[in-house]
């Protein structure tokens, strides 16, 4: 015991906090109390879900509990309710977080991954109503980002209670009551299924025709599921796949009890002149045109391409001149320059077949003189 006391005497010296001991049953009241009536928010820890409050809340809610206003307060100041809280901490009710506000590129980046799985579900749409809908969105996004500070937690490394707004993460859970009812009667439903050979008659001949029906009932659900799919298939083999006829279409989905068997059938028409033919054809004629744009765009790449190949090649030798590579081949562009000189000198050909050359006025004097 004294070398126990020792070690306490020397933690307390050096600034350690004591080692943990159970918490006191006035201890527990009061962290269900605050549970109770201090607000509390919700938020990510460690990719876990969890709760916390502000240290200044939970002093200010004590300062007005009956552990502060009764004949024999326990509370008299807030140091009073610190130092409470404070062991409070130390028995591993609560711990301390620190709070980190989520940046705007992390906000983005995981706008921006909403966005692509949502465009990507949604292919069909039109690009306009896309991008209506998008910068709706961003401006809905950013005035929340306004309203509201998205705040990230992290471990304190200092475990102490203070009386500010620092966060603190709740551990303290308690088991709900109807948590405890539904294991006990979990437990006596067992105990009176292991004694049913000690039933009356009458309650056995009940639970016998009880099993028999709800047999009976899975049996039907069954045979209805399978003669629903064998109707569809009946109906749509006949009509050459231009009539779906589905009974009982929401049988199979998840849905509740009652509404699993209404509507009593569901009926399609996917011939000719359907709506769901209109949009096959819709999305054929846009495959057609992103098509032809593609054959359209191919030859002048290609053009381009030819230009940059069929360029003179410059390479500087070791003495400063320079020499230039003719293309091997005639581009286009040069084939169209010669046709268009042959057809000008065809045109300044005479009657009488000979050439004749326009020559300024000017240039006549000067030749005379």
């Amino acid at each position: 015991m004294a070398e126990k006391r020792k070690t306490k005497k020397r933690k307390e010296e050096f600034g350690e906090p004591p080692e943990s001991e159970k918490a006191t049953s006035e201890e527990y009241a009061v962290a269900k109390w605050l549970k109770a009536n201090v607000p509390t928010k919700k938020t990510k820890f460690l990719n876990h879900h969890v709760e916390y409050f502000t240290g200044a809340k939970a002093v200010d809610a004590l300062l007005t509990s009956k552990w502060a206003t009764g004949k024999n307060p326990l509370f008299t100041n807030r140091l009073d309710v610190t130092d409470f809280l404070h062991q409070m901490l130390l028995h591993k009710l609560f711990h301390r977080a620190k709070k980190v506000p989520v940046s705007e590129q992390e906000l983005r980046g995981k706008s921006k991954k909403k966005d692509i799985e949502k465009s990507s579900k949604s292919g069909d749409e039109k690009d306009g109503d896309k991008a209506s809908a998008s910068e709706s969105k961003d401006k809905d996004n950013k005035e929340k980002e306004k309203k509201k500070r998205k705040i990230r937690l992290e471990m304190h490394l200092e475990q102490v209670f203070l009386d500010s707004l620092d966060a603190y993460v709740w551990i303290y859970d308690p088991m709900p009551w109807y948590y405890w009812l539904c294991g006990a009667l979990v437990v006596f439903g067992t105990i009176g299924v292991c004694m049913f050979p000690l039933w009356p008659a009458t309650v056995r001949k009940g639970v016998y025709y009880l099993s028999i029906a709800a047999a009976a009932f899975l049996v039907m659900i069954i045979v209805l599921a399978v003669l629903r799919v064998v109707v569809f298939c009946l109906v749509w083999i006949l009509t050459l796949t231009r009539h779906h006829l589905w009974l009982l279409p929401n049988l199979t989905e998840d849905v509740g009890f009652f509404a699993s068997f209404w509507p009593l059938y569901k009926y399609e028409y996917r011939g000719p002149g359907s709506e769901s033919d209109k949009k096959s054809k819709k999305k054929r004629k846009k495959e057609k045109q992103s098509d032809d744009e593609a054959e359209e765009k191919s030859p002048l790449v290609q053009a381009e391409t030819r230009q940059e190949v069929s360029e003179p090649v410059i390479e500087q030798a070791d003495s400063g001149d320079l020499k230039e590579e003719p293309p091997e081949t005639e581009t286009a562009q040069q084939v169209a320059e010669k046709h268009s000189e042959s057809d000008t000198d065809n045109s300044q050909r005479s009657s009488t077949d000979r050439d004749f050359e326009i020559v300024e006025t000017a240039d006549l004097e000067e030749t005379r003189t």
